[in-house]
């Protein structure tokens, strides 16, 4: 999992680190790792804790050692997806030197770059994952975008106000929700796709019509 405009690139591990027992908080994250990873197969259906166990080569009854549930599985990939994104998020909204408007296309064009990145964490946020899992992880992912469009919308009421208009709120109402679903769109287009159509495919030229 990446978090946005992360390099990539890691270290191999040796011979020694390969044998090395993992702490408990490494083998949570190679819990998350596994199922995220589980997530980006093509056309991959609900996924149980016998088969994530598998993958693993350790027992159920080890999971549950880290992970009361599944469902705690998905909150954990959830406050990973929120803590990647919110943070650059608002330090783009936070950005006092760089016009509303262009803020607004970077906090867009981050939240589909980071789904890009992360096949299988779009997966979750897009809901496609989460479909036949407890109803308030489905709600969890929506708060996502409702957080994403509060910001959308501060920014784009400064720049309406910049342009002049008579009803800045209403208009950054509109041009807020416009984009989130733009966003939403573009991600269940990636997933269904099963990850061949980008999510940030055009993604300069969309948004310069839209904004």
């Amino acid at each position: 999992m990446q978090h946005p405009e992360s390099d990539s690139s890691a270290a191999p591990a040796t011979e020694t680190s390969a044998r090395r027992r993992p702490l408990p908080g490494e083998r949570r994250a190679q819990v998350l790792q596994a199922l995220a990873a589980m997530l980006e197969a093509p056309g991959a259906e609900r996924i149980t804790t016998a088969a994530l166990a598998a993958r693993l080569s350790v027992s159920e009854a080890a999971l549950y050692r880290h992970f009361a549930s599944k469902a705690q599985m998905f909150d954990a990939l959830l406050d990973f997806i929120e803590e990647a994104l919110f943070t650059r998020s608002s330090q783009i909204a936070a950005a006092e030197t760089e016009p509303p408007a262009s803020k607004a296309a970077r906090i867009v064009a981050l939240v589909l770059q980071f789904c890009e990145r992360n096949p299988g964490l779009a997966r979750v946020l897009a809901g496609d994952a989460l479909l036949l899992e407890h109803e308030r992880l489905q709600a969890r992912a929506n708060q996502c975008f409702e957080r994403l469009e509060s910001q959308l919308r501060q920014c784009l009421r400064e720049a309406a106000q910049q342009a002049g208009s008579a009803a800045p709120s209403a208009d950054a109402q509109v041009a807020a929700s416009t984009l989130i679903a733009f966003c939403q769109g573009r991600l269940q287009r990636y997933v269904r796709s099963n990850f061949r159509r980008l999510p940030t495919e055009q993604l300069e030229a969309c948004l310069a019509r839209m904004m």
